[in-house]
Order: C-alpha cells, then sequence, then structure tokens
C-alpha cells in the first residue's frame, strides 16, 4: 500500500456558518457541498487537490492543528489579509528541516492553522 497524500480532513467546528464565513471569505476556500442535513460543509482546498469539511459539533471542540500548502508570495499576502479581517499571526517562521516557511494563526474555534511554504 503506498499513501499518495491526504485528500480530505475534518474540521470540528461549534458554528458552521461562522467558521463558513471564515474559511470561504479569509482564506479563499470553495464551497464544493453542502450537507444541511447533518451540518457539515466541504470546501475545497487547491481545487480539486483535496477538501476540508466542516463538521458542526455540539458542545466543547478540541483545538486541533492544521496545515494548508502555499507559496512563498502567498505567505506575504496572507498576513496584510489576515491582519485586515483582525486574525493575529505568528511568523513567518523558517524551518531548515523541512526545508520551508510556516505563518500561524487561529481559525474561530481556536484551532491552529499553519500555510506552509516549501522551499524549491
Amino acid at each position: 500500500m503506498l499513501v499518495q497524500g491526504i485528500y480530505e480532513v475534518a474540521i470540528p467546528v461549534r458554528q458552521l456558518e461562522r467558521a463558513e464565513t471564515f474559511y470561504r471569505d479569509v482564506l479563499g476556500l470553495e464551497v464544493g457541498l453542502r450537507d444541511d442535513r447533518r451540518k457539515w460543509l466541504f470546501l475545497r482546498a487547491g481545487g480539486a487537490a483535496g477538501m476540508i469539511v466542516l463538521q458542526e459539533k455540539a458542545g466543547e471542540v478540541p483545538s486541533h492543528h492544521f496545515a494548508f500548502t502555499a507559496t512563498q508570495s502567498d505567505l506575504q499576502q496572507a498576513v496584510t489579509v489576515l491582519r485586515k479581517f483582525g486574525v493575529p499571526t505568528r511568523g513567518p517562521v523558517f524551518h531548515g528541516w523541512m526545508p520551508g516557511t510556516s505563518l500561524y494563526f487561529e481559525d474561530p474555534d481556536g484551532h491552529e492553522l499553519e500555510l506552509f511554504a516549501p522551499s524549491t
């Protein structure tokens, strides 16, 4: 068996509408499919390369870490966009062992998100 990548990741959220606004309007992900019965929203991350699924859950939502691939120029633009929306950022931080550069921030549910730009 050979795993070639990750196609879909589920992210638990408290309020689907609030999370959708952040992931769609701030991060620019595209809506793929809305499942109102289960309170799930599938968003495309990088076109057909993969998806995230926002899943509304009742009660406390434990925080997780998720990283998205970006380019070096996207990282600089992301700092500006995130600050415009009032989202604090940490970085960019270079990781020599990967190698690449990361920008860290949180979504409305406290999940630590990362934009990672691999070095070429």
